[in-house]
């Protein structure tokens, strides 16, 4: 180009190509799916397109989750952070896997930070004067120079030892602590076990198999340059709660308001979309209730005696309509030999058949101690009962489901017969609107999803 005889050069603009990365992704059930994805995806963003693609239901629990087979470790790959650069971590011989299921606890503590920091774990500097409310102490995670002290004993290895010792930590802004002597927390006395820069978290699933530890409540940090066992650095906690309490303190440290952001990501307005400023209404347990529609206009059904009348007759009549869905695909033969009950809560995704207490209590771990996250599965010491897991307080607790006959007629029960339902449908609805016996409302339930 020439201007007044002069040439002058354009530069030359070359866009910018993101290169695609092939990952697999595997879910609860094992199964696996194989996506090529561009190398800038972020967590959040592959959990939404593994939710479109499976036309899953966004109620903004689904997790991607970061699972070290050699090591025996996993832990929450955050919404903001970068999957391939996660990937870029592993050894090439290393049989690593990303995993997509349902975290109920993942944000659980900007809801309910009561659960989170009990008193006997947080303690604050002189300078805070008066009691602090929890969300408070939620607020001083995120924006304070200052912060909550969350302080106990765990199990630690000593350096250049095998054995386990119980030792005091303490957890500050700058890192994680133990005392030299007893529970001082003199500075001359605090050595620096850990800080938050330069690793991650994880939570330890195999500790007693593969270290000898003392509990099965263990974590870790995990140098990001590391992939050898002697290279983590391990604690054991005494209880769940201790645990749970411990790496949410230090995931809220060492994202700060980054995790804030995340958490409140899907109710803020987006680029061209319409406004979603307040949450989006969830299906829980303030918002199950039970109906009534037979008259002109449909009333709330207050009294829980009524409620289970109402829900024991729909049960039966939408049992009959599923007996004769099913008798259009089978047999006359086939139904007699199938009991209707049976054939009704074997399909649903909350039953789980014959697993272990163990692996009940797992996989509700895995899908998070959030109140009213559960699953029903045969009974292994009475083949004729069921089991209801639940967790509540940070505990997973076992309830049995008692078969009664009378007259002929089946019935199941949670309280020796004081209410019964004819199936076990009828009881999972029933108390996922009453809390009836138990600790609190059935509310999420685990199920081994496929992709």
């Amino acid at each position: 180009m020439s201007l007044s005889g002069r040439r002058v050069t354009l530069p030359v603009i070359t866009p910018i190509v993101l290169q695609k990365r092939v990952i697999k992704v595997y879910s609860e059930d094992e199964t696996s799916r194989t996506l090529e994805v561009p190398s800038d995806i972020t967590a959040r963003d592959l959990c939404q397109l593994l939710i479109l693609k499976n036309h899953y239901v966004d109620d903004h629990s689904w997790t991607l989750f970061e699972h070290l087979t050699y090591l025996g470790l996993e832990r929450i790959i955050e919404d903001h952070e970068m999957v391939i650069e996660v990937q870029s971590k592993w050894g090439i011989e290393e049989s690593n896997r990303f995993y997509f299921r349902k975290n109920y606890a993942k944000y659980e503590f900007f809801k309910n930070p009561e659960n989170f920091f009990p008193e006997h774990l947080v303690s604050f500097s002189n300078e805070i004067n008066g009691r602090l409310s929890h969300t408070q102490i939620l607020q001083m995670f995120l924006s304070s120079s200052t912060c909550p002290e969350i302080h106990s004993y765990l199990h630690a290895k000593e350096q250049g030892k095998k054995t386990w010792k119980k030792m005091y930590f303490l957890l500050r802004r700058s890192g994680l602590y133990f005392s030299t002597k007893g529970t001082s927390k003199e500075p001359r006395h605090l050595q620096l076990f850990s800080e938050f820069s330069s690793s991650d978290i994880y939570m330890s699933l195999a500790g007693k198999k593969l270290s000898g530890a003392p509990t099965g409540f263990g974590f870790c940090f995990k140098p990001h340059k590391a992939g050898r066992a002697r290279d983590l650095k391990q604690l054991y906690a005494d209880s769940e709660q201790s645990r749970t309490s411990w790496v949410t303190a230090i995931r809220l440290l060492k994202y700060g308001m980054q995790l804030y952001q995340n958490y409140m990501q899907p109710y803020q307005c987006r680029s061209g979309c319409s406004s979603l400023s307040t949450p989006v209404r969830s299906v829980s347990e303030n918002s199950l209730v039970a109906m009534d529609f037979t008259g002109h206009r449909s009333r709330v059904i207050e009294n829980p005696t009524e409620a289970l009348s109402v829900a024991v007759e729909e049960g039966l009549a939408w049992r009959k309509k599923g007996c004769l869905r099913l008798g259009s695909h089978s047999s006359p033969t086939t139904l007699q030999n199938v009991p209707a009950n049976i054939a009704i809560h074997s399909s649903q995704p909350w039953f789980h058949h014959r697993i272990s207490r163990d692996e009940a209590h797992q996989l509700i771990l895995r899908q998070g101690l959030v109140d009213g996250v559960f699953l029903v599965r045969d009974s292994q010491s009475n083949p004729k009962t069921f089991v209801l897991s639940l967790s509540h307080g940070l505990k997973i607790k076992h309830f049995q489901i008692v078969p009664l006959e009378e007259e002929g007629k089946l019935f199941y029960t949670l309280d020796d017969g004081h209410t019964r339902f004819s199936d076990l449908i009828q009881l999972v609805e029933f108390y996922q609107l009453n809390k009836g016996i138990l600790p609190c409302k059935l509310k999420h339930y685990c199920a081994r999803i496929a992709l």
